[in-house]
């Protein structure tokens, strides 16, 4: 049966105007802004004592979710949508050298969609991770640039930018700083998939604690 997770209340306005208003970008998606999906992410839960994420579209819908729960193991992190219900399980991996994540369809704990490993190499020192099909070994995407810094993109095998994080700014100028920023996505990539993606690096390359599940 489908665990579904208690309903979240959305953002007041006034945080939800601040949220929404962007100095323009000259980035590649940004020029395919009529295919990208366009995602405000928000390094917070909307539920109380809770660590996670909240992502909002560009009309201010709420669209995903990460609500952090009891467990102390940090083994298991799920994406909800907006309703609560489960699309994707990421669970560390056990028994592998590095940080390695494989990622499920809703709840299920078998047959992998895809996994993500922390990319570790004195010589590559741009690649972040590598994302795979399952538990194979055939890379599908790399992210390459600074999680820290809120600029990196996600590269697929031919070497074109299907998704990006971009640090998001008011019209003003003034910076968010690194809880809210944008992340875009390419027609190419699924946008669960690709918010999977920045939770996995926040896990890899975070400055604050690891979420407790």
């Amino acid at each position: 049966m489908t665990k579904v997770y208690p309903n979240a209340a959305p953002a007041t306005a006034t945080t939800m105007q601040q949220l929404l208003k962007l100095r323009p970008s000259n980035s590649a998606l940004d020029a395919a802004a009529g295919q990208a999906v366009v995602l405000t992410v928000w390094k917070k839960s909307l539920l109380f004592n809770c660590n996670g994420f909240t992502v909002y579209d560009g009309k201010g819908n709420l669209v995903f979710r990460v609500d952090n729960y009891m467990s102390t193991s940090g083994s298991e992190i799920v994406l909800m949508d907006a309703a609560g219900k489960p699309l994707l399980t990421m669970r560390r991996r056990r028994l592998s050298l590095g940080d390695n994540w494989l990622v499920y369809d809703g709840e299920t704990a078998t047959n992998p969609e895809f996994s993500v490993k922390k990319h570790v190499s004195i010589l590559n020192t741009k690649c972040l991770a590598h994302v795979a099909a399952g538990r194979n070994k055939n890379v599908m995407y790399e992210i390459e640039g600074s999680y820290a810094q809120r600029c990196c993109a996600v590269y697929d095998e031919k070497k074109r930018r299907v998704a990006e994080i971009k640090q998001k700014e008011t019209v003003g100028g003034v910076a968010f700083g690194v809880d809210v920023f944008r992340l875009l996505v390419g027609p190419e990539l699924d946008s669960s998939v690709a918010m999977a993606i920045v939770i996995l690096l926040d896990q890899m390359f975070g400055s604050t604690r690891r979420f407790s599940t």
